[in-house]
């Protein structure tokens, strides 16, 4: 059975987080190709109905729940697992792709910013994963992946509060797998580098207004920093994060995966 096989994720249960986001959507499309039952979340409706539409080609429909939630809600992140649960049964894997990003100098900085960026990325998806992650418990098996970001790893000008709150998502997944795998539940992360989203498009316009360069400058600076020349895809984050949902992975334990073209070692 091939790592992506129709059946390699079959008899599992995976709540995609962000799903309506590049990364995110690009996962729900790989897990939901590899046989598991699939619930997936975002805050915009209209945005999870067209990723439903791309799904039912891919999957049993009737193995697909779908749930709009605003994840730094107390009651939204509750009612997804309740519901997500009655309707598809214990959830045993979770990818927790939500997350914001926003650069600014440390003199611009406001608490405001500062809390927004550190509750989208790290404390609503801790506060989620501790949910589900106690049913697993009980269940003894679970996968969980959290996005972060080589910005996670290091830092970089002009970033500061996005790097703080993925440097937290990166901790708590070294930390929360040391507890996690003796209840037979995995923790990892992947840390993208440059990937071809949205996000990623934001940030290289940022770097352009700070450096007063054109938006064609800031992004061929991007690509010059990266060894293989050229951004990630969605798709080649989303084959990864899957990867570690699997059979394949099961000694990969409390791991932050680079995906950055060799980056890091420049």
């Amino acid at each position: 059975m091939g790592i992506f096989d129709k059946q390699a994720l079959a008899n599992r249960h995976v709540l995609v987080t962000g799903a309506t986001g590049g990364i995110g959507w690009e996962t729900a499309k790989t897990i939901a190709q590899m046989g598991a039952k699939l619930t997936v979340t975002g805050r915009d409706p209209d945005k999870l109905k067209k990723l439903e539409n791309e799904l039912a080609g891919l999957m049993d429909p009737s193995r697909l729940h779908l749930h709009a939630a605003d994840l730094t809600e107390a009651r939204d992140r509750e009612q997804l697992v309740e519901t997500a649960e009655a309707r598809l049964g214990v959830i045993d894997g979770l990818v927790n792709s939500a997350g914001a990003a926003g650069g600014k100098q440390v003199e611009e900085l406001d608490q405001e910013f500062l809390e927004r960026l550190m509750n989208i990325n790290y404390t609503s998806t801790f506060l989620l994963t501790q949910l589900v992650y106690r049913r697993m418990m009980e269940i003894g098996r679970g996968d969980i992946v959290n996005l972060a970001s080589l910005s996670g790893l290091r830092g970089t000008a002009g970033n500061t509060a996005y790097a703080a709150s993925k440097f937290a998502v990166v901790g708590w997944t070294q930390s929360m797998a040391l507890e996690a795998i003796e209840h037979g539940v995995r923790v990892n992360a992947v840390c993208p580098g440059y990937v071809d989203t949205e996000m990623a498009r934001d940030s290289i316009r940022r770097k352009a207004e700070r450096k007063e360069i054109s938006i064609e400058q800031a992004t061929g600076e991007a690509q010059s920093s990266i060894p293989s020349n050229r951004l990630s895809t969605p798709q080649e984050v989303a084959q990864t994060i899957a990867f570690l949902l699997t059979d394949a992975a099961p000694n990969i334990v409390g791991e932050s995966v680079k995906i950055s073209g060799g980056s890091v070692m420049r």
